[in-house]
């Protein structure tokens, strides 16, 4: 019978970085997806910093750079005139090494995570179907669908429900998924096309006609149009939805001649419905849910793929953890804690954010066409609030503090949070983050009993002399921060008193060995 630590189903994004992260990290993996090839046309199109910064421990991140698109701003229109302009080039400058916006839409980017993921002599197993899973004592019996009919039982350590919306592990678990559906239905075209729009950069409609937003690709007069099917069309869409036979011809042309977008081809064209909602449970037992079968919200601020990707880095070095021995099952209890809060928080909010873009009626109409270009220029004059959006939309803002793994605050910087990125003309505190290992950052001087203590337990000890850069980053001088796999701060101390953390790891049932030394 075919074992692995690991089955994943589901051959996404989120699915894909699991099964990368583990393999690095030497867990026998399998993934399998229903579908007989990847995806030739995608939703999702930003990557995040926060994705590109845990990218590097994968030296995936100069990759999407290179082959993605960084856009250089954020052009709003009423009436036909772009009003505002939101300047996006450097926007998150000294914040992170990433400070910009990339768009690397998803179907390259499952490419490109399939490619790397075979370097590990791992496969997607294609049109192989879940259908039905049981725990049994130490594991997980599946009952696979292949390709050719046949039926296969594997087992497994853990299931990863990687698998979606529809997610049938979410089904089999008896999972709730509250939430709902919003009225509109949506539409995403790949398209070549010309006009003031079509500059590279992000154009977005504000008027009361229907909505629409242009994301600039890489490669001449190339952008994907996400757009809203409103008024008649409405019910002939849903008609022709179901039985997919709904064009681009069958749009609205109203915005896209608004906005002066001439389309010269379209390469492929979808449409969709939006949802949001968020699973009762991301673990149940031996099974455990990621991206959209655990959430699905709006696509405002492009957060549904980055978050499905931290669901999977979050997990990742856990998994790794327990089955390499290096800590006990109860660490797998913070994947859902950790992840759920910020799920809702996030559906939440970009709930708001989407409500008032699409929103219809004449109030909204006002405010998106009066007051939004009034506020947006005012907006983007000021750094303060530049840098709020972009600590936001980042995800360099989403943390893990008061959570059972965090503990301490020592400067600015608490236990939970994402480690400041420091940068001068003297180096980058980032570099030692690329290994996905526990360690220990010092910002000034350290004891000897703490040199002592990292040699004798095989934890990278990582002391930096003080600079400015680190106290504008907002660290504490001559304390410690020690750092899980996934560059998150787990201790933030004052002190450098190494019974701290061995305190720590046997509270948490952890090795302070885990990881290469």
């Amino acid at each position: 019978m075919h074992r692995s630590d690991v089955l994943i189903v589901g051959a996404g994004p989120t699915g894909l970085v699991l099964a990368l992260w583990l393999s690095k990290l030497g867990i026998r993996v399998r993934i399998v997806d229903k579908t007989s090839a990847p995806g030739t046309t995608s939703r999702a199109l930003a990557v995040q910093a926060r994705t590109l910064e845990l990218y590097r421990q994968l030296d995936l991140s100069e990759a999407v750079v290179q082959n993605g698109h960084r856009v250089a701003g954020a052009n709003f229109w009423v009436s036909g005139e772009s009003v505002a302009r939101l300047p996006l080039s450097n926007i998150g400058a000294g914040l992170t090494p990433y400070s910009f916006m990339e768009i690397f839409p998803q179907d390259q980017h499952e490419r490109l995570l399939i490619e790397r993921l075979e370097t590990f002599g791992i496969k997607v197993e294609r049109g192989t179907e879940l259908e039905a899973f049981e725990e049994t004592g130490d594991g997980i019996t599946a009952h696979l669908r292949l390709p050719d009919g046949q039926q296969e039982t594997c087992q497994a350590c853990y299931l990863a429900g990687c698998d979606g919306a529809r997610s049938i592990v979410r089904k089999t678990l008896d999972t709730g998924f509250p939430g709902g559906t919003y009225q509109q239905i949506f539409y995403v075209a790949d398209v070549q096309a010309s006009g003031p729009a079509i500059n590279g950069e992000l154009h977005v409609d504000l008027d009361e006609a229907d909505f629409l937003a242009v994301f600039p690709l890489a490669g001449e007069g190339r952008a994907r149009l996400i757009g809203t099917v409103r008024d008649e069309r409405d019910e002939r869409a849903e008609r022709a939805e179901r039985a997919e036979t709904l064009r681009f011809e069958d749009v609205s042309s109203r915005a896209i001649e608004h906005m002066k977008v001439q389309i010269e081809h379209v390469n492929w064209f979808s449409t969709y419905r939006v949802h949001h909602r968020v699973a009762d449970h991301f673990r149940t037992g031996r099974a455990f849910l990621l991206g959209d079968a655990a959430h699905v919200h709006s696509p405002a601020g492009g957060q549904g793929m980055n978050t499905g990707i931290g669901d999977a880095i979050n997990l990742a070095w856990k998994f790794a953890a327990v089955l390499g021995g290096a800590a006990e099952a109860k660490l797998l209890d913070t994947y859902e804690t950790e992840r759920i809060a910020f799920a809702r928080k996030l559906v939440a909010t970009t709930d708001r954010v989407f409500s008032f873009a699409t929103a219809e009626g004449r109030l909204a109409d006002v405010l998106r066409t009066r007051l939004a270009p009034f506020v947006i220029p005012k907006m983007a004059a000021f750094e303060t609030s530049r840098e709020f959006l972009f600590r936001t939309v980042s995800q360099i803002t989403l943390n893990y503090r008061g959570m059972p793994l965090s503990t301490g605050v020592a400067g600015h910087v608490h236990g939970g949070d994402r480690l400041p990125w420091a940068h001068d003309g003297e180096g980058d505190n980032f570099e030692s983050l690329r290994n996905p290992t526990w360690q220990v950052h010092v910002y000034g001087d350290t004891s000897d009993e703490m040199i002592a203590w990292c040699i004798e337990h095989h934890l990278p000890l990582h002391v930096f002399d003080w600079r400015p850069a680190f106290e504008a980053a907002g660290l504490g001088r001559n304390g410690f921060y020690l750092l899980r796999p996934d560059t998150y701060v787990a201790i933030a101390e004052t002190c450098s008193d190494p019974k701290v953390i061995e305190r720590y790891f046997k509270h948490h049932g952890i090795r302070p060995y885990f990881g290469t030394p």
